[in-house]
């Protein structure tokens, strides 16, 4: 799909923002990265998990409370171009509104000793991030931890939620594999009387409503938040282009339009030329890259990154061998590569996820429950923010 200038000239119906202020001060210096926890250890007396902190020295519990105030919805979405926010209404808000079905009470004793079984969805560096994340404070906490990974597989993932029934924990944390195909499993669980807190990517409503929560990243507040400042670092104006994330992924659309229909309302004057996946490969990507300049020129002025690591380092190359260091440069990020790059000047902003505070968010949730609060919202946002040349160092070293 292309996006021209043309495109421009539609009306939006509205703008909204969702949930996008930065999170608090980074800190001002990054402790030595913390040993993984194992899973099963305890600790005599636990320390304020409040004050705990990632490896990178921010906050391990780094809420974004922000209130959810959805616009109403459209009354057809899909009639409405693709760059206006609420043709991806049902996508951006998923969750928020969701009539969720009666839920196990809680026992309102703390979570001391109590067993969660965490299904993940893969083993790769983030989520060995994440993982540490989880552990650290899961420990905190007195909880018992099991972890099963599927290999990001939906048929090992459903074999998994069985064996969790048999092993009858008080809680189960689900990442899912498949945002719709999860929706027996959880079904499955709150027929069992599972607790579930469901995580990092949003089942669709009809999952959702078997669940205590979600708790994740905010794809599409970050990329809006990107938006904005490639448009403050372009000066609102020239083409831009969006390299995309994987097709049928939520990053695929989150990662494209939230920050072109963002930068339709915030920046009109500048362009998108061409948006194109490249696999999130590298080679691939300078292929595209190189594409690109050969065919826009000295108009291309942006690029978009769903991917601050492989992705990036293609577009780096590509611009490199151009001779072009003309061209604004921003991603979706924060692992190592993505840091450096910032450092270096050859990205200028990356959103900032931290997977340990992703993984603790689902363990910080399950233990207001187990406590008796109240869970006052369905979804559950880790805090935005974007990293600059400015802030970079107070995120070092990086998480993954």
């Amino acid at each position: 799909m292309v996006c021209v200038a043309s495109v421009a000239c539609v009306a939006i119906v509205a703008i909204f923002a969702m949930a996008t202020r930065p999170g608090p001060a980074p800190a001002p210096s990054s402790p030595a990265p913390a040993a993984p926890i194992p899973a099963t250890t305890r600790l005599e007396t636990a320390p304020d998990a409040r004050q705990l902190k990632a490896c990178d020295g921010q906050p391990l519990i780094w809420v974004d409370t922000t209130p959810l105030k959805a616009p109403p919805r459209p009354p057809d979405p899909s009639k409405l171009p693709e760059d206006n926010l609420l043709h991806w209404y049902d996508q951006v808000f998923a969750g928020w509104n969701v009539h969720q079905l009666p839920q196990p009470p809680s026992p309102g004793t703390g979570p001391r000793g109590r067993k969660i079984v965490s299904l993940q969805y893969m083993d790769q560096p983030y989520w060995t991030a994440y993982g540490n994340g989880m552990k650290r404070l899961a420990v905190a906490y007195g909880f018992d931890l099991v972890i099963m990974e599927a290999g990001n597989d939906s048929k090992t993932q459903a074999g998994q939620v069985e064996e969790a029934i048999h092993m009858r924990p008080d809680l189960v944390i689900l990442i899912p594999v498949d945002a719709s195909g999860v929706a027996p499993s959880l079904k499955r669980l709150h027929d069992e009387k599972i607790p579930v807190i469901a995580s990092n990517l949003a089942p669709v409503d009809e999952g959702m409503k078997y669940v205590l929560a979600w708790t994740g990243p905010d794809d599409w507040g970050q990329s809006q938040m990107l938006g904005r400042e490639l448009a403050r670092l372009m000066n609102k104006e020239g083409g831009y282009c969006v390299i995309r994330h994987l097709a049928g992924t939520s990053g695929y659309l989150a990662r494209t339009w939230g920050a072109v229909s963002e930068l339709k309302t915030a920046a009109p004057k500048m362009k998108c030329l061409d948006l194109q996946s490249t696999g999130l490969k590298t080679a691939e990507t300078k292929t595209q890259v190189a594409a690109w300049l050969k065919k826009y020129g000295r108009d291309l002025k942006g690029i978009i990154s769903p991917d601050d690591s492989k992705v990036t380092v293609g577009v780096v190359e590509a611009l490199k061998e151009a001779g072009r260091e003309d061209v604004v440069c921003v991603s979706a990020g924060a692992s190592r590569t993505g840091l450096e790059l910032v450092k270096s000047g050859k990205l200028r902003a990356i959103t900032y996820q931290s997977a340990e505070a992703d993984g603790a968010l689902p363990v910080e949730i399950a233990a207001r429950w187990f406590r008796g609060e109240t869970l006052d919202r369905p979804v559950y946002y880790l805090q935005k923010h974007i990293i600059t040349a400015r802030d970079v160092d107070h995120f070092l070293p990086p998480q993954w």
